[in-house]
């Protein structure tokens, strides 16, 4: 199968610099999503994300009339679907954006087409993506009953990437292709080997989707590790980081940095998909979630230890009048993505529980969400001069200018950015 045409369903943090990166060896490519402010961005060459080279690059290929953005799927020779896959209040996996897209895209499907689900998933769900599909369109056959003879192909090919390096990884980082038959494998891996440079390693649909999980499910686990000892160090009087470098001088110690919780759309959301169809099972996953998850709260109690600390020294201030700074609102340093920060989380609690005005610091945003927007986004000089308190949630670059010490605030270094400077 030969695709000339390839069309990807969500133009977010990763559809929308897979678009552009299969665009870029002149291959016709329809970006979409249901977002029309995003459409037109697209259309003029614009991005709506901050990527390194991804504006240059979507610019390029929009410009040279080999990508366009639209609200609705349009005919091609294979669909990509890297929509989001959050999950409801009770921790359950959310699949309507998955469900829509299927929706979506099956009245365009005709013979020999081939359907890639990138969308980090619970175990699954691609055969139920294959479901949806043959449901709406009983005039074709799909791999779950028809096998190698289906008229479409499917596979899950999930995402590997580190925002802040997207472009350079999806070429560099090895595929996984789990493809419902070896047909709908080999299909998915001719056509990621047109731009991918690492491996495309072979496997059932199920192990494919279990291996990002897995992925993440580790890095929680060891995040939760250095979370606790965090914590714990604090309560012993103990300079975590400190300690961390002394123990990682051992050959076969390896411990992660501490920070104010786990954030985005991967590490914090993904082993809960395990943790939902393996509940008596995934007790170690489990716990880590609930660690990691935790530790913005107990961030929070030492920002309000040390305003109480501050209004027993200064009886004249109140609590509406203390300055809180906050450092970095996204959920991992140098990017803009806000998806399920502690640093956000934590700013917003303290407003609500304080119930004062606070100092936002985040360079890599020029508007705050809609729900803080009673508070002040400014720069770090304005808010090291002013504040009564200093809370680095997150380690841009931005920040490696603050010194260690503050002459007349208090400094909360929940992100290890004076301890690490870059």
């Amino acid at each position: 199968m030969s695709v000339s045409t390839l069309c990807v369903v969500g133009l977010g943090y990763i559809g929308l610099p897979t678009a552009a990166l299969f665009a870029s060896p002149q291959r016709q490519v329809i970006g979409v999503d249901i977002n029309p402010h995003v459409v037109d961005l697209v259309n003029l060459g614009q991005v709506h994300i901050v990527e390194p080279e991804l504006d240059a690059l979507v610019h390029a290929v929009v410009s040279q009339g080999y990508l366009r953005a639209s609200t609705q799927p349009e005919p091609a020779d294979a669909f990509l679907i890297a929509v989001p896959t959050p999950f409801l209040e009770n921790r359950e996996p959310d699949l309507r954006c998955i469900e829509a897209a299927s929706q979506a895209i099956a009245p365009v499907l005709k013979k020999h087409d081939l359907v890639i689900l990138e969308s980090t998933s619970p175990v699954g769900t691609t055969e139920l993506m294959a479901q949806w599909l043959a449901k709406a369109r009983p005039d074709l056959t799909f791999p779950g009953t028809h096998g190698q003879a289906s008229d479409i192909r499917i596979a899950h090919c999930p995402e590997r990437v580190l925002p802040g390096h997207v472009l350079r990884e999806l070429v560099t980082n090895d595929r996984i292709i789990g493809g419902m038959t070896s047909a709908c494998s080999s299909a998915a891996v001719r056509l990621y080997q047109q731009c991918v440079q690492g491996q495309c390693m072979v496997t059932d649909t199920r192990t494919a989707e279990m291996c990002k999980l897995t992925e993440n499910s580790f890095r929680d686990v060891n995040i939760a590790f250095a979370n606790e000892l965090s914590m714990i160090c604090a309560q012993l009087k103990i300079d975590p980081w400190a300690l961390i470098r002394l123990a990682n001088h051992h050959p076969r110690v390896n411990i992660l940095q501490p920070g104010p919780g786990v954030g985005g759309h991967c590490i914090a959301v993904d082993p809960w998909f395990i943790v939902s169809q393996t509940p008596d099972l995934a007790r170690l996953i489990h716990t880590a979630r609930q660690v990691n998850d935790s530790k913005p709260q107990w961030v929070i109690q030492q920002v309000k230890q040390a305003v109480a600390s501050l209004l027993f020294k200064q009886p004249g201030l109140s609590t509406h009048n203390v300055r809180i700074a906050c450092y970095g609102l996204a959920f991992k340093a140098d990017i803009d993505d806000l998806r399920e920060s502690p640093a956000l989380g934590i700013a917003r609690q303290l407003a609500l529980e304080l119930g004062v005005t606070l100092l936002l610091v985040e360079p890599n945003i020029k508007a705050l969400p809609e729900d803080m927007r009673g508070h002040s986004l400014t720069d770090t000089a304005y808010a090291w001069d002013c504040a009564h308190i200093h809370v680095l949630l997150v380690g841009h670059r931005e920040f490696s200018s603050i010194p260690a010490q503050h002459a007349n605030g208090v400094v909360i270094d929940a992100a290890g950015v004076l301890a690490n400077p870059r």
